[in-house]
């Protein structure tokens, strides 16, 4: 499991121009059940995508596809974790 944090570098206007594209983008990876959630950073400096997915290499191919990714409207920082607590409503993601 992954959690990709997303940090704008561009200017806020210039992520609204990108913004249908992407949350088309978002749409089809949850479509293909690669996503599980997602959503704004508060403040709106960027955003956060948690991804079910196992391998890092097999995401990166799949976040290169984000139009904010080819862009270069956001860079992303990717962090592994395994979740070993949860509630008993997200039992399911325990390994």
């Amino acid at each position: 499991m992954f959690i990709v944090s997303l940090t704008y570098v561009k200017e806020i206007d210039i992520v609204e121009s990108y913004l249908e594209e992407h949350v088309d983008y978002l749409k089809e990876q949850y479509t293909k059940g690669f996503f599980m959630a997602s959503g704004r950073k508060v403040p709106r400096t960027g955003g956060v995508i948690v991804s079910n997915l196992k391998d890092k290499e097999e995401l990166m191919n799949i976040l290169k596809k984000d139009p904010f990714y080819k862009n270069q409207v956001a860079e992303y920082d990717i962090i592994e974790f395994v979740p070993s607590m949860t509630s008993k409503e997200l039992e399911f993601l325990k390994v």
